[in-house]
Parts: structure tokens; C-alpha cells; sequence
């Protein structure tokens, strides 16, 4: 038999080495208790913006090392488009991608967070103003009031009009059914003539379909292609050269989580969250511009001489 002898420093290095193990796996069970799970719901009901939002969510947790991990939803998964805003103030969701627009039922100023008639024209304006200019403070004051944390805006695309009628002057959109999200854009065009309707971006196909209405507004070429609008219309109607939207140039879409899911953060999680949703509005951004410039995303077009 072969005798080991164990020398004092061998017997410290072994206790060490089990004293380091011991310890550590109670470390990694915590640290994998808490990881934290939000059900998050964008507006998209489908196209390029639904595949790029999910997409994201599913790197959140490897980028956390599993402290936090979003589970994303579609629109109309766990609540409709409208329900969003609510849906994150009562806890139904822990957070929200929606189009900014649609808070102005419960935040008439939201109005004036993402774009309007005349506003803003470009992304690098919008980003001046949240970013350089206090308009993430002035969000974020407003949102707070209604039990929700807006942590930064969304860029995507500018919005554009498919009709299943010629429109070449403003004259044309009086007296045709038109969807819109409400609001200044909605009024702006009840001015001008039309029969305005509310409705989310999911009910749009079938209203058009059915006849419902003759004209929707909407987002950009890739994604309206993808929702199938121009199976059911034959003409997009744009703004002036070098503009696609004049009414809506720079529709923004944003994340907002309800505060006690945000106040669960640890502060270096906030940050996280925060730069990773201007990281988010980035790669969005781009992404669907790209989508944008591939071959077939429209139908006839036609450009009325005043905004459209």
C-alpha cells in the first residue's frame, strides 16, 4: 500500500478549493431564483416589425446571464392593440412596445411624443428632442403620473396611405371611409372630408376587404406588403418628393413597463434596459428600411399634390 502524505499547505489548498464550491453553488441557485421573466406585447400584428421584435426579446436573457428575459407577444396575444397602455398600468403585462399615438386616450400629451401633422420630419429630429432637449424627462413625468416607467422611443418607418381609389389632390380623400389612429392625424383628415375610423393594425385587412372602408393609413411598404394590403388595394398615396409621410413622417413606437415591474430592477438592470432600448430603436430602425427596399412592396402609386 502506497501512504499519501498530506502536506499543511496541500490540506489549505484542499479546503480552500471545497470552501470556494460550496459557496459558489448556493451563489448560481440564487442568482437563477431571481431571474425575472416579462411578458412584453408589441403592436405589431405581423411582417418584418413582429419578426425583429422577437427576435430581440430572445437575446435579453443571454445578454443578462439570465437575470432578466423578456417573453414577447404579437398584437392581440394577451390583450388588443387599444389594451396595451392599461394592460402594463393593472399588471397584466410587465411592458409594452406599442405605437406611442395610441396613449393619448389616457395621455392627451402623448400627442405630441411621436409624430403629428407639420411635426417633426426626420429620426435624428425625434432623437434631438428625447435625447438633447428633455423630452424623455418630459415622458417620462407624464407616463409616471399613470403608474408606468417610459423608457425610451421606438423608430421604425414613416406611415403611408393604400387606397382602393385614385387620390391626386386632398379634394379626393372627402367623403371616402378612411382608417386612422386617432387623434390630430384623425382630425386633420375629418377636416378635409374624409369618414374617419379608428381601428388597430390587425382589423385594417379585413376592413378593406369587406369594403368596410376605402382608404387606411398604416406603416411602411415591407410591413403593409406583409399584412397583405395591396391584395386589396391598388394605389399608396405618398407625400411630396423626398417625403414618403407628411401627416406622420416619423411614427414612433415605444418600450414602457409598469412601475412595479420597474422598480423590481436592480439599478444596474435599469441601465441595462434603457440602453439596450436605444440599441432596440437602432437596429429596428434599420432593419426595416431594409425590408423596405426590397423588390415588390407596392402597389400603383400616386402622390397628391398636398400632404397625404
Amino acid at each position: 500500500m502506497t501512504r499519501k502524505f498530506v502536506t499543511r499547505r496541500t490540506a489549505l489548498r484542499s479546503l480552500a478549493a471545497a470552501g470556494a464550491t460550496s459557496l459558489a453553488a448556493p451563489h448560481i441557485a440564487s442568482a437563477q431564483a431571481k431571474g425575472t421573466t416579462w411578458k412584453i406585447q408589441s403592436s405589431w400584428p405581423g411582417g418584418a416589425g413582429l419578426k425583429i421584435f422577437k427576435d430581440w426579446c430572445d437575446t435579453i436573457e443571454e445578454k443578462t446571464g439570465g437575470e432578466l428575459a423578456f417573453k414577447g407577444f404579437g398584437a392581440n396575444d394577451v390583450v388588443g392593440d387599444f389594451q396595451l397602455y392599461d394592460a402594463v398600468k393593472n399588471g397584466v403585462l410587465d411592458a409594452v412596445n406599442p405605437f406611442t399615438i395610441y396613449a393619448q386616450g389616457i395621455i392627451p400629451a402623448a400627442t405630441f411624443l411621436t409624430s403629428y401633422p407639420l411635426g417633426l420630419r426626420q429620426p435624428g429630429e425625434w432623437d434631438a428632442f428625447f435625447y438633447g432637449l428633455g423630452g424623455l424627462e418630459i415622458a417620462r413625468e407624464l407616463f409616471a403620473a399613470q403608474g408606468m416607467h417610459y423608457v425610451g422611443p421606438v423608430q421604425h418607418d414613416a406611415n403611408i396611405i393604400h387606397s382602393k381609389v385614385p387620390i391626386r389632390s386632398v379634394d379626393d380623400f372627402r367623403g371616402r371611409k378612411m382608417r386612422l389612429p386617432g387623434g390630430m392625424v384623425a382630425e386633420v383628415f375629418k377636416e378635409i372630408g374624409a369618414e374617419t375610423t379608428v381601428l388597430p393594425g390587425s382589423e385594417i385587412f379585413p376592413a378593406l376587404e369587406k369594403g368596410t372602408i376605402d382608404v387606411a393609413d398604416y406603416v411602411g411598404p415591407a410591413v403593409n406588403y406583409a399584412l397583405g394590403f395591396s391584395r386589396v388595394t391598388s394605389y399608396i398615396v405618398a407625400g411630396p418628393p423626398g417625403f414618403m409621410s407628411v401627416y406622420q413622417p416619423v411614427d414612433l413606437m415605444d418600450i414602457t413597463v409598469g412601475l412595479p415591474s420597474w422598480d423590481a430592477l436592480s439599478p444596474q438592470m435599469k441601465q441595462f434596459v434603457e440602453m439596450e432600448t436605444k440599441s432596440y430603436s437602432i437596429h429596428h430602425y434599420s432593419q426595416i428600411q431594409k425590408a423596405d427596399q426590397k423588390p415588390g412592396r407596392s402597389s400603383r402609386r400616386t402622390e397628391p399634390r398636398s400632404p397625404g
